[in-house]
């Protein structure tokens, strides 16, 4: 897709592609994670904070569906968005047809290509599967030639490779224009990974989407691999919400991307911890405090020997400032601090105490700690300086 939204930027030495895009699916697969339901001007806002902070392309639900869920992906669609508005539909005409009517620029046309899917699923044959595919990609096309289509091939990870090419060129003949390589049940490792999309992409000639599941861990790490291959889009939703496990998570994807890789997208990252607050809280969810990311503990140190190297030089133990997504660094007292930290922990509440002090406090710090499972509040750290200045008083000290 040659659209003005496409950022181009020098050829990376170890991922060899111009460009990467981000296609979010929160609206799709995210709200099919077991037990979540977005309100309808939830799904607004969340489109619009996913522009405002730069994705490419925003997979806005199944208009099929009918009802609310096809009037709120036509609102989506008419907002007048930077990003492109996709619509997902089964491979028949009468789903094509209702994305078409929304407004929607770009739909995905999703069919099983694996063998188990397509002999339990759709009792069908690899012939059907490819005549299937071939006329709802011409169907698209001759209704609006505009139309960017994707063909996303279900349980590809499951898919005879040799298969898969020819059912991705069967639909390229047609006019589609990439190709979704959809980790259905999240079984691919990084090598595997690799070597398959690598072949997909040579053989067929169709740029490759990225679609992983994180069944096993690896959703962000397969997604990167396909990049190395040479897959140019990746599918991603907010905070990695998604059917099971869930999906590739869009800011572990852009983060790993920029800070790993070295291929900076240019979003908004600051925003990051905002938009996942804000999806995970319609979702029902709460955000693991050691949510890689934009978890709170990402900056949060309590070790004395990492809160000492954090306090001389972030770089020490951050990869990336907190600022940069939204967060804030957290110096936590408990168990495992040391005396500088406390020292800079009183400084914040403009206590000033010396190393001798920090010191002789310690002890209590960690006993209290202990005591109570869990880091101190702050409060507590003023009772245990207060005790100790009492007793100091008392013994004339």
């Amino acid at each position: 897709m040659e659209r003005e939204l496409a950022k181009d930027f020098p050829v990376d030495s170890t991922l060899g592609v111009t460009r990467v895009r981000i296609d979010d699916t929160t609206l799709r697969d995210g709200e099919q994670t077991a037990g979540v339901v977005f309100a309808n001007k939830e799904k607004i806002r969340i489109a619009k904070l996913l522009d405002e902070i730069g994705v490419d392309q925003i997979e806005a639900g199944i208009p099929a569906m009918g009802g609310d869920e096809q009037a709120t992906i036509e609102e989506i669609a008419h907002l007048g968005l930077r990003a492109s508005v996709l619509g997902w539909n089964r491979a028949n005409t009468g789903d094509i047809k209702t994305s078409i009517n929304c407004g929607v620029d770009a739909i995905a046309i999703s069919l099983a290509t694996s063998d188990i899917h397509i002999q339990t699923k759709l009792m069908k044959d690899r012939a059907w599967v490819l005549d299937t595919i071939r006329e709802s990609v011409a169907f698209a096309k001759a209704e609006d030639p505009d139309l960017y289509v994707s063909v996303n091939a279900e349980d590809a990870s499951r898919t005879e490779i040799g298969f898969l090419v020819e059912y991705a060129k069967a639909a390229k003949a047609e006019g589609a224009d990439r190709i979704r390589f959809c980790d259905t049940i999240g079984l691919m490792e990084p090598f595997r990974t690799y070597e398959v999309v690598r072949r997909l992409r040579e053989e067929s000639g169709l740029e490759v989407e990225m679609h992983t599941h994180n069944d096993f861990g690896m959703a962000v790490a397969n997604a990167i691999a396909g990049i190395h291959a040479g897959a140019t889009w990746v599918n991603v939703t907010v905070g990695g919400l998604g059917e099971r496990a869930g999906n590739a998570a869009l800011e572990e994807v852009v983060m790993a991307l920029k800070y790993i890789e070295g291929f900076d997208l240019e979003m908004d990252t600051t925003r990051f911890r905002e938009i996942g607050e804000y999806v995970m809280k319609a979702a029902g969810r709460q955000i693991p405090a050691w949510k890689s990311v934009i978890g709170t503990n990402m900056f949060a140190h309590e070790s004395g020997i990492h809160a000492d190297g954090v306090i001389k030089n972030p770089k020490t133990y951050e990869v990336f400032a907190p600022g940069e997504v939204g967060l804030e660094r957290q110096i936590v007292i408990g168990k495992h601090s040391g005396s500088r930290a406390l020292e800079l922990k009183f400084h914040e509440y403009g206590i000033e105490v010396t190393k001798d002090v920090a010191h002789e406090l310690l002890p209590r710090v960690r006993t209290m700690a202990i005591e109570l499972k869990r880091a101190l509040f702050d409060k507590e750290l003023i009772y245990i300086y207060n005790d100790w200045k009492a007793e100091k008083r008392t013994t004339g000290e």
